[in-house]
């Protein structure tokens, strides 16, 4: 029975990285431009000398939902939701370029530009820093105008312009820090074409009740090997019962 104990074992391990998938998706339900990881469960044969009669079950995040999250106006100068498939590069907190749909701007103490993470924004000219000014706002062409502290409401400064990058031919993977990065490294062309919405936000893709449905799933998947394990037990303990010799 040991081998029925091993692969529902593995079915386990399986049902507890889903649901550590499921989970880091309901935690992220509100965060803007967040993409859901994608969990799949695959069967891993098991080769050896005799008859390939045994599998186990592999369950591992393969990639991300990629489809678009829902556009709110805020009002908010610094909002920003990109428009089609275009990202926003940024740096990581390693130093390299990565990119983010993430479009809820701030600036930070030392005048950078960054996202509601930390993740400072990249211009065309490096990290888009942000003199002292009245006011910062973005045009739909990603292009970032100040008016300078004191300065004249009607003649914004432009000071920098959002570098936008797009996927389309190239392989890209999402990081545990919720950025996406090229497969095997490398970096996005920039897309000149590419537009952003102003005053918007876009929301993570999660929809929370499929989510807790799936949550539900997993663990009722848990329940059935756990039941297996018992079951294995049983049948070991009553097979031992057998082959004891009367007294």
């Amino acid at each position: 029975m040991d081998r029925l104990i091993y692969t529902s074992l593995t079915a386990m391990r399986g049902s507890m990285a889903r649901q550590t998938a499921i989970a880091n998706n309901l935690a992220n339900a509100q965060t803007p431009g967040f993409r859901a990881d994608m969990a799949e469960a695959q069967t891993l044969w098991l080769n050896g000398s005799g008859v390939n009669a045994r599998a186990v079950s592999s369950e591992e995040v393969i990639g991300a939902d990629m489809r678009a999250g829902t556009i709110t106006a805020t009002g908010r100068d610094l909002d920003i939701a990109m428009q089609g498939d275009a990202m926003l590069v940024v740096q990581a907190a390693d130093g390299e370029e990565a990119y983010t749909r993430r479009g809820d701007l701030m600036v930070a103490p030392s005048g950078l530009l960054s996202t509601g993470d930390g993740h400072p924004v990249q211009g065309t000219q490096g990290p888009v820093t942000i003199p002292p000014a009245d006011a910062v706002t973005i045009d739909d062409e990603g292009r970032v105008f100040v008016v300078p502290a004191g300065g004249d409401p009607e003649n914004p400064v432009e000071v920098d312009r959002l570098r936008l990058a797009t996927p389309t031919g190239s392989d890209i993977v999402k990081g545990l820090d919720n950025l996406f990065r090229v497969k095997g490294g490398g970096i996005l062309p920039d897309d000149p074409e590419a537009r952003v919405i102003t005053r918007s936000i876009e929301g993570s893709n999660v929809a929370a009740t499929s989510a807790l449905v799936e949550m539900i799933e997993a663990s009722k998947s848990w329940d059935s090997q756990l039941k297996l394990i018992s079951d294995a037990r049983d049948m070991d303990s009553a097979t031992a019962n057998l082959m004891q010799l009367p007294r």
